[in-house]
């Protein structure tokens, strides 16, 4: 089954290095997001900024002699380690929920997908940043692949890994969804995905914080609400610890 017309892709390199804990902190945007009070809307969290500009890009010459693996390291969920255990040969992503064609997409198949390269900043609500390549398959193709229902709200990414047996996830609006540089990438570097980078898949939505960079994508699912996926509030750490759902920088 192939998922998108074959062509040659941008397929480049990608990667990611980390520079220790800079000047993210200081960010007055990225002050704003964290002390956004408690009651704050959705609606109004998508006035802090131009939802259609692009993150700044840069170059090889910019890159982080490290990136850090945040976050969980290697899942432990059976079906993850696995497919781990065979190269992911036999991984599907599953494209589901409000869509009129369901996917089930493998590795081979988003490798050899038209697919986008770009340099960007991750920053991390912890305090650090790092400059990495990253090259994956725009989401907004396989959503348009799938048949998004014109009902369709919000994208929700179900992952492999878990913090106290609650699942990860993370969910993003359709703006996001679409926005070009909202990738899955499957490639840093110019190698597959490691293991601590979130292998086989991981979201990269470049405009907003790093915890909505979902790792270990294993299933992605179009729904008209939040409110029936696990404690409602689009995410782990906004159910847990009451991140914001908008995350945006």
């Amino acid at each position: 089954m192939t998922i998108i017309t074959r062509r040659h892709a941008l397929i480049g390199g990608a990667g990611l290095m980390l520079a220790g804990c800079d000047r993210i902190t200081a960010s007055p945007t990225v002050r704003r997001v964290l002390t956004l009070g408690e009651k704050a809307t959705m609606s109004a969290q998508h006035l802090v900024t131009d939802r259609h500009a692009l993150a700044p890009e840069f170059t090889r010459a910019d890159l982080s002699p490290v990136f850090r693996e945040n976050g969980s390291r290697r899942p432990a969920a059976p079906d993850w380690t696995g497919h781990a255990a065979a190269g992911f040969a036999d991984w599907r992503l599953m494209v589901g929920g409000m869509v009129a064609h369901p996917l089930a997409v493998s590795l081979a198949q988003l490798r050899t997908a038209p697919a986008r390269t770009q340099i960007t900043r991750h920053d991390c609500v912890e305090g650090w940043s790092a400059i990495g390549e990253w090259t994956g398959v725009p989401l907004g193709l396989l959503l348009k692949r799938a048949g998004l229902s014109s009902n369709a709200r919000y994208i929700v990414f179900h992952c492999a890994d878990d913090y106290a047996g609650q699942p990860y996830y993370e969910s993003i609006d359709l703006v996001d969804a679409f926005h070009p540089q909202t990738i899955l990438a499957h490639t840093m570097n110019g190698q597959p995905l490691s293991v601590g980078h979130g292998a086989p898949l991981r979201l990269r939505v470049e405009r907003q914080l790093g915890y909505k960079q979902a790792k270990y994508v294993m299933r992605i699912e179009a729904v008209a609400t939040l409110a029936g996926i696990h404690g409602g509030k689009g995410g782990y750490w906004e159910d847990h610890s009451g991140y914001q759902w908008y995350a945006g920088i």
